[in-house]
Formats: structure tokens, C-alpha cells, sequence
């Protein structure tokens, strides 16, 4: 007879929500604040809608798809360096998203101990974390949070008349000027490159946004790149394949094409803040186009 009992933990905790490794002397952790579902229609946005729904089927992948939240924490230098801060509350309707400040909780990672937040670029669920009220409560009064100066002066007034943006520009608005308003002073804009720790370096790269940018960290002949929303899923196998919240979609493309191809030379780790979680892999040549290889779970 069967004396199993149904769980009393919240649905969200029955998976992982947290991996770590190293990159050399570099600590690395990665934290899922959930997902957000998304109509695979916004994606392949400039090829034949029958070519690019086949192309999902043959991955198995449904017409809503489960996009991941992945943010990670570096230490470096005696830096707690948090990259990016997940949506918190700023879509609602997400009701599986918006788990970051428990989570870092879990991970024993008391908020005020960060030093440092990068910003891959001022989308909400990027930046939503920093102004829900369970991590702003408790971040240093002396938080630097670094971020592309370009990203900064187009949020403080975007133009968002060359794209639909899956029907969400008034919450990418308002979440901007909300996180402008509330971390102005707190604000560490750069212009094309900032070494936030040794080791750990922030490049804009545009093309997402003005002022995307990306973090590598290298340390002792190993690398990581966390490539922010330069890609997407199904970004490594269609990296032609443009999608509804780029800002400059032409330059996406280009930007997501050469970060590929840099990481396909070098071997190194890579990852994305929407693929799943934990989003640790590396980059094969594959013909025209590119290959995802899962990199195993270290136990």
C-alpha cells in the first residue's frame, strides 16, 4: 500500500531554482526568478509564419512558451555583483515570476551584502526586482548599480513607434521610470565598457535595446558570458530569426550572430536570461547556423 503523501511545498519549489559553479577563482551562481509565458508568435517575426511554426513544433515546443528568468550572482574581489534583478512585480499576470527575493533568501545571499547590480538593460523583467519592495527594503544605502548610459537617456523618454512589442510598451515605460526615479542617485552609467570587479566586465552591445549590454567573466583561462536578451529562445539554432521586443531588430541580429560565433571560437560558457534554467551551455557550429550544448550538472 502506498503511504505517499501529497506535498505541502509551493509547486515553484518542487524545481531547481539555483546552480552554482566557478569560472577559475570567479563564484558564479545562477537563480531562476521563474517564468513568463510568451506567444511563440513574437518570435521569427520576419520569415514565413508556416517555416517558423514548424521550426517550433520540430523542437517541441508549444505556441506559449515557458521563457526563464535567470539572473545570476558573481563574487569577485570582494564584490557581490547581482546581474540583472528579475521582473518582481511589474506583470502581475505573472503569477510564476517574480520569485527572486525568496530566492536569494534560499541561497543564503542576504540582499544587503550586494554590492553591485548590473543592469543588462532597463526592461521590467530585468529591472522589476529592484522596486519590489521585499529587495529595495533591504539593499545598501551605497548599492552602485551599473548600467549602459546609452539605455539610460533613451528610457528617460523611448520611442516606441517602430515596434509592437508583443502589446506591452506602457509596462516597459512605466517600469523604466519608476527604476530611474527610485535609483538615480544609486545609478553608475557607462559608455562602452566598465570592469565592475576583476575579473567581471560589462559591454554594451545594443541592438535588444540602445543600450544592451552583456557581462563576461574570465578568470584563471576559463570564461562566461551572460549574453542579457541577445538571444532568445530558439536564438541559437535561428540566430536570423527576429523577434517583437527587439528595439533594433537588424542590429539584434548582428549582435547575436557575432557574440555566437565568438562563443562558438572560444569554447566558453554561455548564457541567456530567457533559455531554461540553468541556461549553462556551450556554443557548437552547426552548418549556416549554430548548436546549444547543455553543459552537464556538476553534483
Amino acid at each position: 500500500m502506498c503511504m505517499c503523501h501529497e506535498s505541502h511545498h509551493p509547486d515553484h519549489e518542487l524545481v531547481p531554482s539555483r546552480y552554482a559553479t566557478r569560472i577559475g577563482e570567479i563564484d558564479v551562481l545562477v537563480i531562476s526568478d521563474g517564468a513568463i509565458p510568451i506567444p511563440a508568435n513574437i518570435l521569427g517575426t520576419n520569415v514565413d509564419a508556416a517555416v517558423r511554426d514548424a521550426a517550433l513544433r520540430n523542437r517541441f515546443l508549444p505556441d506559449v512558451i515557458d521563457w526563464g528568468l535567470n539572473v545570476i550572482v558573481v563574487r569577485s574581489g570582494g564584490c557581490t555583483i547581482l546581474v540583472d534583478a528579475g521582473v518582481g512585480s511589474e506583470m502581475p499576470d505573472a503569477t510564476r515570476a517574480g520569485r527572486l527575493a525568496q530566492r536569494l533568501e534560499g541561497a543564503g545571499i542576504d540582499p544587503e551584502s550586494v554590492t553591485d547590480v548590473v543592469a543588462t538593460h532597463i526592461h521590467m523583467d530585468h529591472i522589476g526586482g529592484l522596486l519590489d519592495q521585499r529587495l529595495r527594503s533591504r539593499m545598501r544605502p551605497d548599492l552602485r548599480i551599473h548600467v549602459s548610459h546609452t539605455d539610460v537617456e533613451f528610457f528617460e523618454s523611448p520611442d516606441f513607434s517602430h515596434n509592437t512589442f508583443g502589446g506591452i510598451q506602457d509596462i516597459i515605460r512605466t517600469s523604466a521610470r519608476k527604476f530611474l526615479d527610485a535609483y538615480r542617485s544609486e545609478l553608475r552609467p557607462f559608455d562602452k565598457e566598465y570592469e565592475v570587479a576583476p575579473g567581471v566586465i560589462v559591454t554594451r552591445t545594443g541592438g535588444h535595446t540602445p543600450g544592451h549590454s552583456v557581462v563576461r567573466v574570465a578568470s584563471g583561462g576559463e570564461r562566461l558570458t551572460f549574453a542579457g536578451d541577445a538571444l532568445v529562445p530558439v536564438g541559437v539554432e535561428c540566430p536570423e530569426w527576429q523577434n517583437a521586443f527587439d528595439h533594433e531588430p537588424e542590429e539584434a541580429t548582428r549582435v547575436r550572430v557575432r557574440l555566437l560565433k565568438e562563443a562558438a571560437a572560444t569554447g566558453e560558457l554561455f548564457m541567456a536570461s530567457h533559455l531554461s534554467f540553468p541556461t549553462l551551455g556551450r556554443v557548437a557550429v552547426d552548418g549556416k547556423a549554430f548548436r546549444y550544448v547543455p553543459a552537464n550538472w556538476a553534483y
